[in-house]
């Protein structure tokens, strides 16, 4: 039987005559994108669902998609795609993560030098009929500072850019490595430091828990009087009550955003501000990047219908048919050791070493490595994903290393993933136990057992006496919970963890209150 694929959003004629010429039956509907009934009752007789950003899969949609092997968002984002309901299904989610670089960086540009030169407005009283020319003074980016937030694909992009302005460029982001600066002519700084010295603030970076609100009251309080701040990569870094305060209050100059809390974004106090540039999600809307972005993902999806191979999946790695089930509980269990570490590592990372023992030596490593480089990774790269992990990681300048070992291990597979970064190296160590569930069995050298849950804290002290009556008083006192604790020590009076399951999300306060106890090294919230 033909494989036949959906398109339920607006995309390139190309990418429909690329599906036809493999063999595939494409139907052409944008219209079911914002019709959920309609889709529902269409996605029986169909094996891919090709869409953009309008169409929501959903797990009710999902359900009904019996057919279904394969879903291809045309651009990063996956939002609006139910990814783990995907994955309960068996159903594969593809995205194109480099498609929108280029055009995303132009757009960051056009902004900056709008913000700069007042042309909206200037625009505006222009054709009102006024000639306000002594009005709208505006200022160089020549000589100024650029603090990029994030220096990925897009952020690169910026930087080259902005130099070529003749501006300097400094740049936050933990994941990326000197040597990598250097090619970029920008300067590594910590996120107070670029706050303290850019007159232009740009943010590329995704919205995860940890970047939500990273512009914030507290932030912009940080930042150097007049600064400028565009935000074109997603709604939420920038907390909007707190910017219409510091515009009003004269600490921020003006402010250029293509992304809102709330999209669509119909109201909201900052269009009334006549110092800040607004336009409607445009980053990737050029006529090259929707080219570029629906080829690649007609040419994947149908790569993967008529062929089985896999590219660019969100929720699965690169591995045959057959093996599969055999690996998953090992590519499980890979992902969430480099999440743990990905999770309560702040230090720009420069090298992640992935070491096998036992039946795991023997599975596909590099399927296995890729899921703890993406885990790793994933929190502060929240679109990043299992094809795409090693690749970001080499672009990023972070060296990868793989090994096997044998001889007598207590387990009989045994994970030990490790991040080495300026301020040292940190490893935690996993395996399978025999009811086929990942553990925990070692924390930077300490052997601790603990099974991963949904949230949990995870804490490196000093092996002192009274540590845990005051820890677990801090979170009694904030209504936590506690459902499981496990300590572990290297020798008396020495270093200890203590890794905890919490019912219910820790506060920030208890968390920082948690960290200053007396002996405490570090104390971090996880979760899975």
């Amino acid at each position: 039987m033909q494989k036949r694929v959906l398109v339920s959003d607006a995309l390139s004629p190309t990418a429909l005559e690329l599906f036809r010429s493999r063999g595939l039956e494409a139907d052409y509907r944008p219209e079911l994108g914002k019709d959920r009934h309609a889709l529902a009752d269409a996605i029986l007789a169909y094996d891919g669902l090709a869409i953009r950003s309008t169409t929501r899969v959903d797990k009710a949609l999902l359900t009904r998609a019996e057919r279904l092997r394969v879903v291809g968002r045309a651009g990063v984002g996956v939002d609006n795609v139910d990814v783990a309901a995907a994955t309960a299904r068996g159903v594969i989610v593809m995205n194109t993560p480099f498609g929108n670089s280029i055009t995303t960086a132009e757009h960051t540009m056009a902004l900056m030098l709008a913000l700069a030169r007042q042309i909206p407005a200037a625009d505006a009283s222009t054709r009102a009929g006024k000639w306000e020319k002594n009005r709208f003074m505006g200022v160089e980016l020549a000589g100024k500072t650029l603090g990029l937030i994030g220096c990925g694909n897009v952020g690169a992009n910026v930087a080259t850019r902005a130099l070529g302005f003749s501006m300097r460029v400094i740049a936050y982001d933990p994941f990326l490595t000197e040597e990598r600066a250097k090619k970029l002519g920008v300067e590594q700084v910590d996120l107070d430091a670029l706050l303290a010295r850019a007159d232009f603030i740009t943010l590329h970076t995704p919205l995860t828990a940890k970047t939500r609100g990273l512009i914030d009251a507290q932030s912009l309080k940080k930042t150097k009087r007049g600064v400028r701040i565009v935000n074109c990569a997603r709604g939420g870094l920038v907390d909007e009550a707190a910017l219409v305060a510091a515009l009003d209050e004269g600490l921020v100059a003006g402010a250029a955003l293509d992304v809102f809390e709330t999209e669509p974004a119909r109201e909201n106090p900052l269009f009334s501000r006549e110092n800040v540039v607004c336009t409607p999600h445009l980053g990737a809307s050029t006529v090259e990047a929707q080219e570029k972005v629906a080829l690649q993902i007609a040419e994947q999806m149908s790569d993967f219908l008529t062929r089985g191979a896999i590219v660019n999946a969100v929720n699965f790695p690169s591995i045959g048919a057959e093996e599969a089930p055999r690996l998953a509980p090992f590519v499980d269990l890979s992902e969430k050791l480099g999440s743990f570490l990905g999770q309560s590592t702040e230090a720009p990372i420069e090298r992640i070493a992935v070491s096998y023992e036992g039946a795991a030596a023997q599975r596909n490593i590099p399927a296995m490595t890729a899921a703890a480089v993406a885990g790793l990774l994933r929190p502060a790269l929240a679109e990043i994903n299992l094809v795409s992990a090693l690749a970001i990681a080499k672009e990023r300048g972070i060296t990868i290393d793989e090994a096997t070992r044998s001889g007598e291990s207590d387990y009989d597979s045994l994970i030990a993933v490790s991040v080495a970064t300026r301020e040292g190296e940190r490893t935690l160590e996993g395996s399978l136990f025999h009811d086929g569930r990942p553990r925990i069995v070692a924390a930077d050298g300490v052997r601790v057992e603990s099974e991963f849950s949904e949230r949990m804290i995870f804490v490196s002290n000093a092996d002192k006496p009274g540590f845990i009556g005051r820890f677990a008083g801090l979170l009694g006192a904030a209504g936590v919970n506690i459902a499981t604790c496990a300590l572990g020590r290297d020798r008396p009076g020495g270093s200890a963890v203590a890794i905890v399951a919490i019912d219910e999300p820790a506060p920030r306060e208890t968390i920082r209150a948690i960290a200053a106890l007396p002996g405490v090294r570090f104390a971090t919230t996880l979760q899975f």
